[in-house]
């Protein structure tokens, strides 16, 4: 099936769901997209560019470096990537979507075949006739995009996480999370040239305003015990995500939406990995997080042996 509006393939329609295989083919979309990015960004350091913030690179057009790649490596490396990366994540004016071209807010002024459907912090949402939901993430400070968490020792040995401005792989991985934490497909359709994170995902039903959505959230995410973890976010669950633990918050009644099953789905949120590094300085949280890998509901602490008793 083709997207309407980009040509690319896609898997995602309206308000239907996906079987199991769709769903690992979309999940597997997203990981060789971030190792395309990721070997960019190394490719790019090895030619002595800027990598942090990563806008330029997400950005860079196929030809960017092609009057250099005769030289060979590392340009010639450096070209392939960008080509590869490119093909994941297509550079896609916003008149592909039925935007104005050459005003000043072209999101603004709306769209000839896209109906605006709901705006917040990080982005805007419009629906096609089909049902499909575009999400249109904007940069932030024009170097940054989206949100994530940065971390800080606490009072009594916690970790205190903070919401602040992603990267765009930060964005990235949280399209990621998403899907494989069991919430509505979602797909990284593109990105515009001026840094506008294109993003397709199934259309859901709104929940009542002030809806408790701590009771709908999937078992597989896990309370944080406030003696290891605080945050600014509401509902902080720890997440396992291809093996590695995440902080995933912010599931509220406006990103949550019900199924065509009615099953409760996660359609956006705020996330962040704890890496190693991070978890060396938090060594009975990181015993916690072991043991909640293989038990969800393993204590808080670790049951004391008996030599110790």
């Amino acid at each position: 099936m083709q997207d309407r509006f980009t040509g690319q393939p896609t898997l995602i329609q309206g308000r239907r769901l996906l079987e199991a295989e769709a769903h690992a083919a979309l999940c597997d979309d997203h990981g060789r997209r971030l190792a395309a990015l990721d070997r960019l960004r190394a490719a790019a350091a090895e030619c002595g560019l800027g990598t942090d913030p990563d806008r330029d690179l997400v950005l860079l057009p196929e030809d960017a470096v092609s009057l250099l790649e005769g030289s060979g490596a590392p340009w010639s490396t450096l070209g392939a990537a960008i080509r590869d990366f490119r093909a994941l994540l297509p550079l896609l004016p916003l008149e592909t979507f039925g935007f104005p071209a050459g005003v000043e807010e072209p999101l603004v002024e709306g769209s000839l075949q896209l109906r605006h459907i709901g705006s917040g912090v990080e982005a805007w949402a419009f629906a096609a006739d089909d049902g499909s939901v575009y999400k249109f993430f904007l940069p932030r400070n024009d170097l940054w995009i989206g949100a994530t968490f940065s971390f800080r020792p606490a009072e009594e040995s916690a970790l205190q996480a903070e919401a602040c401005l992603g990267s765009y792989r930060d964005l990235l991985e949280k399209l990621d999370v998403i899907n494989a934490i069991g919430g509505m497909p979602t797909e990284a359709a593109g990105v515009t040239p001026e840094g506008i994170i294109v993003a397709k995902q199934t259309l859901g039903e709104r929940l009542p305003e002030r809806t408790d959505t701590s009771v709908l959230l999937p078992p597989s995410l896990i309370p944080w015990p406030s003696r290891f973890l605080r945050t600014d976010r509401d509902h902080p669950r720890l997440a396992f995500v291809r093996g590695q633990p995440w902080l995933v918050a912010d599931p509220h009644d406006r990103n949550v939406v019900r199924d065509t099953n009615g099953g409760a789905r996660i359609i956006d949120l705020v996330a962040a990995p704890l890496s190693p590094a991070l978890l060396q300085g938090f060594p009975q949280l990181g015993e916690w997080i072991e043991r909640v890998r293989h038990d969800p509901a393993a204590p808080m602490l670790a049951p004391a042996r008996d030599e110790e008793l």
